[in-house]
């Protein structure tokens, strides 16, 4: 792999067999960042949850916890997982013929991306309105309530 600078590249390009340029990144280089946007469907977080609760997986272990309730086939789950790779979320390493996926974001980086988005288009920036509408929607109850006033007191412990 070519060096510049006495660095790796963050991409470099090769060719398939039908000549088509196609842009691999290089495994561990591009790591995810912590501030930057991570927004995914309902399908992609589903798949990330698989990823996140096995720690690494092939396609096969995706297809065979997802297929109970999605019905997805072998190829669907491919081209889920090579967009989450190309996106920088995940990593993949091949170990015989099969390809091993591990995250390179935890669940709460997408959380945490996720939920500011939201309350970006939705509540202007303002997270206490968001808070303010779960309560005035009936979507939160006290006890619900009394946990978060627990973990608040437990997050300025820390």
């Amino acid at each position: 792999m070519p060096e510049v600078d006495g660095k790796l590249p963050k991409y470099y390009i090769c060719r398939s067999l039908r000549q088509t340029t196609f842009r691999y990144r290089i495994s561990g280089l591009r790591m995810a960042k912590k501030n930057r946007k991570i927004a995914l469907s309902e399908l992609q977080l589903a798949v990330m949850r698989v990823v996140w609760t096995r720690g690494e997986t092939t396609i096969a272990d995706v297809v065979s916890d997802l297929q109970r309730k999605r019905g997805l086939a072998h190829t669907t789950v491919a081209t889920l997982l090579l967009r989450l790779e190309n996106r920088g979320l995940l990593s993949k390493r091949r170990e015989g013929r099969a390809y091993i996926y591990s995250a390179l974001v935890s669940e709460a980086e997408v959380k945490r991306s996720m939920v500011s988005d939201l309350v970006a288009s939705l509540f202007q920036g303002d997270s206490k309105e968001l808070l303010a509408h779960l309560v005035r929607s009936e979507e939160v109850t006290p006890a619900d309530l009394a946990k978060i006033k627990a973990k608040l007191k437990e997050s300025d412990r820390e």
